[in-house]
């Protein structure tokens, strides 16, 4: 939903009736200025002689706020602006803020709005029947979303995905999961999770539970799907329930200890919208030529697949797949979301790409005082103006700290600061090797399994267990996956003569950030991973 519009329509009745009297005696009523955290003070389009108020949205899903004035802001008739004070409410950031105020020359020959005056009386009553119709419209506008929509119109709304209320002709009981004792953290259980008996009548979870770390079983509520099992036949005894499709990382086994039965009260709203946004979520999912298909759909590519059908040794642990990709850093963030999206619910899946890391550190000088809210959209701007640069070079093509500089230049308060670098560290994704990590936790494992075994054992019989154990761990092979980690690569950074760039190079921006040759064929692209943390003021 759109936000400023939503946060219009939501007025109340004394917010319409306090701007239908200004507007009476002459005033300017909603005159709309953007807020930027940047900006210390907003002049008004005409001269004022005063501000009867200020409103604005202080979060994404809030109403319009009446803000105080000498409080959250002042006003200056001076030269007509608002100023709003540091550690005060304020707009959120590039929202819009509504101010009310009488222009200088304000004229009208109605000035009587006291309670009881015919004026006020006459705009009261105006103004119930205009907020009777914002209701109305509001009301009508929140019916069109999943999110919003009650009753009847969520219906309507879900109906589109083909999904309908179930009532009480639906029968409802508990499925209880059981945990998988190789996996030792926690484990989410979606809403719409199906499960079946063994003759193949399904139920769906109706609540989202989470399997917490060092607990063995949960009971999640369930309700018959689809219209074969409505009524008597959704009813099954105890114990009938054993398949999970699809499978869920971390679960062994579920079953139902108690039969499921008729008579539950109908689906509630919330239930209804979960149920909605599973389907979406599930559609054309849960294959892995739906995660393929989600990858080059963004217009990339699929290098290699790691699955738990895969071939030996390039298998995945069951419920859990890779993809390793070649798509541009601008581009991954979508890729990414669209594999999640497509991903069978309780599949873990790694979206990995042969990217170069760098991360440059800047510094400059403020030269105006700033709110360290103001500070912060400022570093946000430089690491976009920046990330913009990086996600402009081709493949295989080089940062050169120069243009790397220019960016940063585009930003007006960080051109008058004298920007410059204080280092560039860049880091090899390590893709060729998967990394150790499954080996070190299998090896952990092993090691805690041993150790509860020693006990008063001597030294000699310690060290068999433990040597015993590890040789255990390496003759059955470790499931690799694709790895996260990252190999330093300072070296990639050079300066003028093709040689590792000395200090004074980098931080006169006099650098490249040059990638590794192709491998296999493939080309490795630099990405940007730059933190807040990485830009360091000085000055005012």
């Amino acid at each position: 939903m759109n936000p400023d519009l939503f946060a219009l329509l939501g007025r109340t009745y004394p917010d319409l009736v306090d701007d239908l009297l200004t507007a009476v005696v002459g005033g300017v009523v909603n005159e709309p200025v953007v807020y930027d955290l940047k900006q210390p003070s907003y002049p008004l389009s005409q001269p004022a002689q005063a501000v009867r108020s200020v409103k604005g949205m202080v979060s994404d899903d809030s109403a319009l706020t009446v803000f105080q004035q000498n409080v959250d802001y002042v006003f200056s008739a001076g030269d007509s602006s608002i100023a709003w004070q540091d550690k005060a409410a304020h707009p959120l950031d590039e929202t819009t803020f509504y101010v009310d105020y009488f222009p200088a020359n304000a004229q009208s020959p109605l000035t009587d709005i006291n309670v009881g005056s015919v004026t006020r009386t006459l705009t009261e009553a105006f103004g119930r029947e205009v907020a009777t119709v914002y209701q109305e419209i509001l009301n009508a506008y929140r019916a069109s979303f999943i999110d919003t929509a009650t009753g009847r119109s969520l219906e309507y709304v879900v109906s589109i995905l083909g999904v309908t209320r179930r009532d009480s002709d639906f029968a409802t009981g508990l499925a209880t999961f059981l945990r998988d004792p190789a996996i030792k953290g926690n484990v989410t259980i979606p809403v719409g999770t199906r499960v079946a008996t063994a003759d193949q009548k399904a139920f769906e979870t109706t609540e989202l539970r989470t399997l917490q770390a060092g607990q063995q079983r949960l009971d999640v509520p369930i309700r018959a799907a689809g219209d074969a099992n409505k009524g008597p036949s959704g009813v099954i005894e105890a114990g009938k329930i054993v398949t999970l499709d699809p499978p869920v990382a971390g679960i062994a086994k579920v079953t139902n200890f108690d039969a499921t039965q008729l008579g539950d009260a109908p689906e509630t709203d919330d239930a209804l919208r979960a149920r909605a946004r599973a389907t979406v979520q599930g559609l054309g999912c849960a294959t892995l030529d739906a995660l393929i298909r989600a990858v080059t759909n963004e217009r990339s590519k699929v290098l290699a697949v790691q699955d738990p059908s895969g071939p030996p040794g390039q298998n995945s642990l069951p419920g859990t797949a890779s993809l390793l990709v070649s798509t541009e850093p601008a581009r991954y963030a979508n890729v990414n979301a669209s594999v999640q999206q497509n991903r069978a619910a309780g599949v873990l899946v790694n979206v990995l790409a042969r990217y170069l890391f760098v991360t440059p550190r800047l510094a400059l000088a403020l030269t105006t005082p700033m709110t360290p809210a103001g500070q912060q959209k400022l570093v946000g701007q430089l690491i976009d103006a920046l990330g913009t640069y990086i996600d402009g070079l081709g493949p295989g093509e080089p940062a050169l700290g120069a243009d790397m500089l220019k960016a940063v230049k585009t930003i007006p308060e960080a051109a008058a600061g004298s920007p410059r670098f204080l280092d560039v560290i860049v880091a090899r994704a390590d893709i060729d090797d998967p990394g150790a990590q499954p080996l070190v936790d299998a090896l952990s494992q092993a090691a805690q399994g041993v150790a509860a075994q020693v006990g008063n054992a001597t030294p000699e019989a310690a060290g068999k267990l433990f040597s015993d154990a590890i040789a255990n761990v390496l003759a059955a092979g470790v499931q690799m996956q694709f790895g996260e980690t990252r190999d330093a690569a300072p070296d990639l950074v050079t300066g003028g003569d093709g040689k590792r760039a000395a200090d004074e190079a980098i931080e006169a921006g006099n650098f490249s950030v040059v990638p590794p040759p192709p491998q296999d064929d493939v080309v490795w692209r630099i990405a940007l991973d730059m933190q807040p943390s990485d830009v360091m003021f000085t000055g005012a």
